[in-house]
């Protein structure tokens, strides 16, 4: 076969085996690697072939076993994996613009993002400018021929607004600049970033590929030009590559990604439908609910809203935390996407370091919470939801 699918390409892409044969994965825990002469070793680092490594930050057997699946499940040419999924939205931002460059963004980001764009680049002379991602025309009033580089969230941290993706990529492209969309809600399983143009998508693989809240890792998914070109050049420099064992660990996790992905949508929009219309609750967000104000572009892009939701509960910052002390099976925690179900209230951790009129702006109020839909019984899940309801 020349095509798999993508639950395949978890299992069996980009396998290379040593000379034992073995059926798992071999994890080859090595800073460097060694040159059978003199010679062999300057042409390695004049030219080095597809599985010739130098340098544990530069590439590793492993560390490209992973690049190689994550690739293709994104179906994309390549992939560069990072230390962890800001490392991998640094360095794509980083890797392609320098000063005097123009970057246009969607104002509703994760608060790291929004402070590697405004504090980092635009620190080093880079023009930032930030829209309501959701507006088509914002978008088309603010690229302009000069701009470099467009960043968006295709589904946002912690609001779960929602992108036309396509409609921001025409615009990008017929002004020449490059798209990188953080793709961490959609998940590879339901992804649709580089189907719709984006040339590079950036995950944080701490989030569903481990998913069991293990181990940090990042990657940014694109051309062989632009991967092996400036970004590759980019990370291997400032260190920012994955270690081999977080990397291994990625490996075995994609195998189990679609099943457990799946079955965490599959429980989000339950809860959804669960909780809506509840007389505590004033909104419900979940893009592939009818619900929701992008309902209609979400459904076009993908067949899920992915695995998680966010929920207003009347009464503010006071009645959110007895909601959420209320809970026994969600943990609150400030991750997402782990098989354990997670409550998060963005307002006092995640985004709590943003200015006041900033979360206004983008909608994180004190009555936010994110719920993040593990792999639990679902039916447990809406039962504790609604028990922690009751103490509001």
């Amino acid at each position: 076969m020349t095509k798999w699918g993508k639950r395949t390409e978890a299992v069996h892409g980009g396998v290379r085996r040593s000379q034992y044969n073995e059926l798992s994965e071999a994890m080859f825990m090595t800073q460097a690697f060694v040159y059978p002469t003199a010679e062999a070793a300057e042409q390695r680092f004049i030219e080095s072939g597809p599985d010739e490594f130098i340098y544990a930050r530069y590439g590793n057997p492993t560390n490209r076993m992973f690049e190689d699946r994550i690739a293709a499940m994104e179906g994309t040419e390549d992939a560069f994996a990072c230390a962890s999924g800001m490392a991998a939205v640094n360095g794509a931002l980083m890797a392609l613009t320098q000063a005097g460059d123009h970057v246009v963004s969607s104002r509703a980001l994760f608060g790291s993002c929004l402070y590697v764009l405004e504090d980092i680049l635009g620190r080093f002379g880079v023009e930032i400018t930030l829209v309501d991602g959701t507006d088509n025309q914002a978008w088309e009033d603010a690229i302009r021929p000069d701009t470099k580089l467009v960043f968006l969230e295709t589904i946002s941290n912690p609001t779960l607004e929602v992108i036309d993706l396509a409609h921001v990529v025409k615009v990008a492209h017929a002004n020449g600049a490059l798209v990188v969309a953080d793709n961490a809600m959609p998940t590879p399983v339901f992804s649709y970033a580089s189907k719709l143009g984006a040339d590079l998508v950036v995950y944080s693989t701490t989030k569903h590929v481990d998913g069991q809240g293990r181990m940090l890792g990042g990657a940014i998914c694109g051309s062989r030009e632009l991967i092996r070109g400036p970004i590759e050049t980019y990370v291997k420099h400032t260190g920012g590559a994955i270690n081999p064992f977080a990397a291994w660990t990625h490996l075995k996790a994609l195998e189990t990604l679609d099943l457990r992905v799946r079955a965490q949508a599959d429980g989000a929009l339950k809860v959804a439908d669960a909780l809506q219309g509840h007389p505590k609750l004033s909104r419900i967000s979940y893009p592939t609910h009818p619900s929701h104000p992008q309902y209609d572009i979400a459904i076009q892009q993908a067949p899920s809203g992915g695995t998680v939701l966010a929920i207003e509960v009347d009464g503010g910052k006071d009645a959110c935390f007895r909601f959420l002390n209320a809970l026994e099976i969600f943990t609150i925690s400030n991750n997402f996407a782990d098989a354990k179900s997670i409550a998060t209230h963005p307002a006092t951790t995640t985004h709590q370091r943003l200015p006041q009129e900033q979360k206004d702006t983008l909608g994180i109020s004190d009555g936010l919470v994110r719920l993040s839909i593990g792999l639990e019984d679902v039916d447990d899940l809406i039962t504790d939801l609604l028990n922690g309801l009751d103490a509001v």
